[in-house]
């Protein structure tokens, strides 16, 4: 079935389903990391949750390896560095447990204020303390929320209907998109400040690890509350603990660790603090939507599309839909370009033009740079480090785009100035004959982009076509469609698509004809 998908990490069955339907899986749950770095030698995709270390060794061992799903949000166990630089595209399922997530803060939330797990525990030992377990309402209290993407809007919207006052710290959101859910934005020791109540929905990175340590504790209001279900490794769980035992922090709701498994932590010992095992996600509707939505994106890379959505994918700008299509011309317009031109300008131009100008030109131009790079670069090449390989090879980029363009509602090329010559590629994309060239080097000529090409410059006498085909008939190689376009300024260029590539040797036979100046063989599968 091609491609290899090894999961390494139980995700729902809806997901192992999708992939199994169109590529071989192994599903390897209990395997050592010494047996999972032995069955990802030939594996394009790595399937996993939180658990498995996914560092630089183990990408580096996996030569084949193309795409790492993580069945969740947080990446912080993948090296995202190490995946970039190997080309390696890193995927996730970044809304799935949204509404799950949200839903387990507001229910930390609540018990932690209501002191259910205490109150529960002591009924359950035969005792009955009302007196004892003296709760805070919500209503009327000032939530602070660090972190107002989709988890904290949801929060947000959820604490807004227990009539608590919400504001918010995230550098990120304009006061114009807080304000359209209720929220009032300020700045983080304001926050921190005004709060009754804080919740954490941000991802553990440098500028985030031990965020919530002893100072920003110092700085909030006697008898705060803290939540944190986003990452462990935020809040230092020891400053917590003693802001608790001093009374300084009346209590703490904690679903995630600095260390996980945790079996031990100084929050345990503590009554006024609430703890769960990284329940965040733990609901059976956001595991299958978890599961199914990192399968597709999966599968998506393998058959080459480009994620947009992918962790380590700037792309700086949406794709529309209508776009999308071009992203496969675009490639096949740079790998063609690179072959025909037998090399690359030190500055290459991305033009486009008709319907293609109402859209961003970088995606389009990191299509080309992948098709032209692939086949002369000695690393692997895809989305997520093709713009540093053209740097480090010094290519600088022009980009460029016209609203008109003749003949064709969309153009796309390519072109640049080598060995002191402008070569260059034109191509469209039409429903029924897919990728077309619409011109190379100055000849029109409309031809759909196949997997075997040869592309022939040659006189524009009679007789040129018979001698060429009589070559490749000599030869055994069959001609699947074929088309010439001639030059303004005279000559012409003959197209041919072929069942199968053509050995060097006969492109030298072909170079021997008085009427042909020169012949390319361009394979781009």
């Amino acid at each position: 079935m091609g491609d290899r998908v090894v999961i390494a990490e139980k995700i729902a069955e809806a997901g192992v389903d999708l992939l199994a339907s169109r590529f071989e899986v192994d599903v390897a749950l209990e395997a050592t990391p010494e047996e999972l770095r032995s069955r990802l030698a030939d594996a394009a995709a790595l399937v996993v949750r939180s658990a498995t270390r996914v560092d630089a060794d183990l990408i580096a061992s996996a030569a084949r390896l193309r795409v790492i799903g993580r069945a969740g949000i947080g990446v912080d166990n993948i090296d995202v560095v190490a995946a970039t630089s190997a080309g390696v595209l890193v995927v996730n399922a970044p809304t799935a447990n949204t509404i799950s997530a949200a839903e387990h803060s507001m229910a930390l939330l609540l018990a932690q204020a209501r002191r259910v797990p205490a109150a529960d525990a002591s009924l359950r030992s035969g005792a009955w303390q009302r007196s004892a377990f003296q709760g805070v309402e919500l209503n009327g209290k000032t939530l602070g929320i660090l972190g107002l993407g989709k988890i904290g809007t949801l929060v947000a919207q959820r604490a807004a209907a227990f009539g608590m006052r919400v504001i918010a710290f995230d550098p990120y959101v304009s006061e114009e998109v807080a304000r359209r859910v209720g929220v009032e934005m300020g700045d983080f020791g304001w926050v921190l400040a005004e709060s009754d109540f804080v919740t954490l929905h941000l991802p553990r990175t440098r500028e985030t690890e031990n965020l919530i340590d002893a100072d920003a504790l110092a700085t909030m209001k006697p008898g705060v509350r803290i939540v944190n279900v986003a990452r462990g490794g935020i809040v230092d769980e020891d400053a917590l603990a003693a802001a608790v035992r001093s009374g300084h922090v009346a209590g703490a709701a904690v679903d995630v660790f600095a260390r996980e498994p945790a079996t031990d932590s100084p929050l345990f010992s503590l009554p006024e603090v609430v703890v769960t095992p990284h329940l965040g996600a733990s609901t059976r509707e956001a595991q299958d939507k978890a599961g199914i939505a990192v399968a597709e994106a999966v599968a998506a890379a393998l058959d080459g599309e480009l994620v947009p959505e992918a962790v380590n994918l700037d792309l700086g700008v949406q794709i529309e839909d209508a776009a999308r299509p071009f992203l496969r011309v675009a490639e096949r317009l740079g790998a063609v370009f690179a072959s025909f031109a037998m090399g690359l300008p030190d500055e290459l131009t991305v033009a486009v033009s008709g319907r293609l100008a109402a859209y961003p030109v970088r995606p389009f131009t990191l299509g080309a740079l992948k098709g032209a790079l692939s086949g002369v670069s000695e690393h692997k090449v895809s989305y997520v480090n093709v713009a540093r390989i053209a740097s480090d090879r010094g290519l600088t980029i022009v980009e460029a785009a016209a609203a008109e363009s003749e003949d064709y509602q969309a153009l796309l090329g390519l072109s640049g100035i080598i060995d002191g010559r402008l070569c260059s590629v034109t191509g469209t994309r039409m429903e029924r004959k897919g990728e077309v060239l619409v011109e190379i080097d100055g000849y029109n000529i409309e031809f759909p982009i196949s997997a075997h090409m040869l592309l022939v410059r040659n006189d524009d006498v009679p007789g040129v076509i018979g001698s060429v085909g009589t070559l490749l008939g000599s030869a055994g190689i069959n001609i699947a469609d074929m088309a010439v376009g001639r030059h303004p300024e005279g000559g012409a260029l003959m197209a041919i698509a072929l069942d199968s590539s053509v050995p060097q040797d006969l492109v030298e036979s072909l170079l021997e004809l008085p009427t042909v100046s020169a012949a390319r063989v361009i394979d781009l599968d």
